[in-house]
């Protein structure tokens, strides 16, 4: 049983030592434990020092591509490596790397596809009751759409198998956190928690330059994802609501009409045909939707089929390059 445990980096040269040192060399159940170090277009010496502490695959990006990219590629070099169960943190050692061997364990035991970290929020002291308040709700989202039960489905500590990675596939470039929590619940794939204790805070955020980019960005994919997946809802509550309102003014024409004073209120009339046509439309899009998300689960278990022919066969060997550049 192989992990990987991959560290996405941008500027981390102080941070990373902390991470990498606190990362275990041995945990039951698992032969052997590889760390991948993902550069996202670092300007310091990130890469220099994580090579100086012993580490030996680099994914390297030239130019900063974001969160979401760096996962992805990290993921693609941990399967080419062979990985069973993949492991995601971060370089400013937010997450307590020690407490990887208790993420794997729901996946070694056949008990989970995906294991995400409940990094219990409302005890990190440098959030803030409004961004508390926001975790919250943004859980609470996911998993009305994902159809899961889990406290932070923010959080970036998560261990995937080899399976889940498989059929997963990242469409946002902004953060690959609340997609593939929308994907997994939506591909039927068992989602875990497993609490934990963050590390004292050691900079600020660089995914996002404010809360309200955050709640923007995070919103924007939410919804992306849940249209994909389940878009007759989106769309059918949609029709729903503007045929309800589109009945309302002609409700109040032929109420006038039948009391005489119908004359005068030809507006009614011209609103409810306004609305009820919002409503057909949105219609229409709920049937194309729902028709190009049939189609999308074909093209999605086409490259499935691709991923497994491509990583059972392709193996990066030890004497390889160090780096894989994109």
């Amino acid at each position: 049983m192989k992990l990987v445990v991959q560290v996405p980096c941008l500027n981390e040269e102080e941070t990373l030592p902390l991470v990498l040192s606190s990362i275990p060399h041995a945990i039951d159940g698992i032969d052997e434990i590889v760390v991948v170090v993902i550069d996202d277009g670092s300007t310091d010496r990130t890469v220099a020092v994580a090579r100086d502490l012993g580490v030996r695959e680099f994914v390297r990006h030239h130019r900063n591509q974001g969160l979401a990219r760096s996962f992805t590629d990290g993921v693609d070099h941990a399967l080419a490596l062979g990985a069973d169960i993949v492991v995601n943190t971060d370089g400013d050692n937010q997450y307590p790397q020690e407490r990887i061997a208790d993420l794997v364990q729901p996946i070694l035991r056949g008990e989970a596809d995906i294991v995400i970290a409940d990094r219990q929020v409302r005890q990190i002291e440098h959030f803030s009751s409004t961004k508390k308040a926001l975790q919250r709700l943004g859980s609470a989202v996911v998993n009305v759409a994902a159809r899961t039960e889990l406290p932070d489905a923010a959080s970036g500590f998560r261990a995937y198998s080899r399976e889940s990675l498989m059929r997963l596939n990242t469409v946002t470039r902004f953060s690959y956190c609340m997609e593939t929590v929308i994907q997994a619940g939506n591909k039927n794939l068992a989602v875990a928690s497993v609490p934990v204790t963050t590390n004292p805070k050691t900079r600020e955020s660089r995914l996002f330059r404010s809360t309200r980019q955050h709640v923007v960005r995070s919103a924007a994919a939410i919804v992306r994802a849940y249209i994909m997946y389940r878009p007759y809802v989106i769309f059918g509550l949609a029709a729903a609501l503007f045929g309800v309102l589109g009945l309302v003014p002609y409700l109040r024409y032929a109420y006038l009409a039948a009391t005489g004073d119908g004359g005068g209120h030809v507006q009614s009339l011209l609103v409810g045909a306004a609305l009820v046509v919002m409503a057909s439309l949105c219609l229409m899009l709920g049937v194309i939707s729902d028709l190009i998300r049939t189609n999308r689960a074909l093209i999605e278990t086409n490259l499935e089929h691709t991923k497994r022919a491509r990583f059972d066969i392709l193996r990066v060997p030890d004497s390889s390059p160090e780096s894989v550049r994109f």
